[in-house]
């Protein structure tokens, strides 16, 4: 995971373990930038989760929000950084983003609300001391409720609040400050890199990125690596581990289409998407043994999308693929 501390300037360094070097002070419209992509990604996060899960096997509460933490941000760093979201809190999480109508909006609270406790208990602290830490601690808690049970939350000056949350598909969304074109989904949680989302032509393409990594999530795909053994090392591509990878790609691509339609996205976007992506500059030689070439890829996203226009055009209900039996990773 990356720390905030500098924004964009400390990403490699952190991300290869490296202690976060003393970086000049970040730009602070980059903290503004930031803010505003959670705003797009907790928005796209919610529609995808919740417009799709009636297909979901596994839901959880969806209030459409992104979680901050003044954790994230060092010391000298932290009152601009918190300046960009509204937050006055200098130790309590608080809402880094909420989704238009969602749950979390209708309720009243706002972007920069800091958040103390929830159900009468504070707010978990996390296991360790990582940036990150007290937001998974929080996600998590709140991802093993039921899917619409109500939530009491304790605002601190902003006072009691309660929310109805929705059922949606599993997975929680976030946006990391590196400028790296990339995404991951580890079985709970869709991280989005920043310089993704500045890829992205439009909402409907970077929809069409995110619905790729949550179906990652709905199908769970790393679970299922890991209960097939495969090596996450420089193993994974070569033989088996490789085709293994590759297949969660090709079955990742394959719904995301889907849930574009589903949420009502141009399922054609996922198309248009990954042909800009395969063909950028710098663009890595070393997943090619893990994910699906471009090309073949981009065939296999308009095949679905032409099944979708099929079956509307048939007037029948659509039903994605996979999701009732996901074929054996062997």
């Amino acid at each position: 995971m990356l720390h905030r501390a500098s924004v964009l300037s400390a990403a490699l360094s952190l991300l290869a373990g490296a202690p976060a070097s003393a970086a000049a002070p970040a730009d602070p419209s980059l903290y503004a930038s930031l803010a505003a992509l959670e705003a797009r990604v907790a928005a796209i996060g919610f529609r995808l989760t919740t417009a799709n899960a009636a297909w979901c096997p596994v839901q959880q509460p969806q209030f459409g929000w992104v979680w901050g933490d003044p954790r994230l941000y060092d010391a000298d760093r932290r009152p601009e950084a918190l300046a960009a979201y509204g937050a006055v809190d200098r130790d309590a999480p608080f809402v880094a983003a909420l989704a238009p109508a969602s749950p979390a909006a209708k309720a009243g609270l706002r972007v920069g609300v800091a958040v103390v406790g929830m159900q009468g208990r504070a707010v978990p602290d996390g296991a360790d001391g990582h940036p990150f830490a007290r937001i998974t601690a929080v996600e998590i808690k709140l991802a093993a409720l039921p899917p619409t049970a109500p939530l009491a939350l304790d605002t601190g000056d902003a006072g009691a609040m309660n929310l109805t949350p929705v059922a949606g598909c599993v997975s929680d969304f976030r946006v990391e400050a590196s400028e790296k074109a990339g995404a991951v989904a580890d079985g709970r949680m869709v991280l989005v890199n920043q310089g993704l989302t500045e890829f992205a032509h439009d909402d409907d393409e970077l929809a069409a990125a995110i619905a790729h990594e949550l179906a990652h999530n709905i199908l769970r795909h790393r679970a299922r690596l890991d209960v097939a053994g495969v090596d996450r090392g420089l193993g994974k591509q070569f033989g088996r581990s490789a085709r293994l990878f590759k297949q969660t790609e090709v079955e990742a691509d394959r719904l995301s289409v889907w849930l574009l339609a589903g949420a009502g996205y141009d399922s054609l976007a996922a198309a248009r998407f990954w042909t800009s992506f395969g063909q950028r500059k710098g663009r890595p030689l070393f997943q090619a043994g893990t994910h699906p070439n471009w090309r073949d890829r981009v065939a296999s996203l308009e095949t679905e999308a032409a099944r979708i226009e099929a079956a509307r055009a048939k007037g029948e209900a659509l039903h994605p693929p996979l999701i009732d039996a996901p074929p054996p990773l062997e």
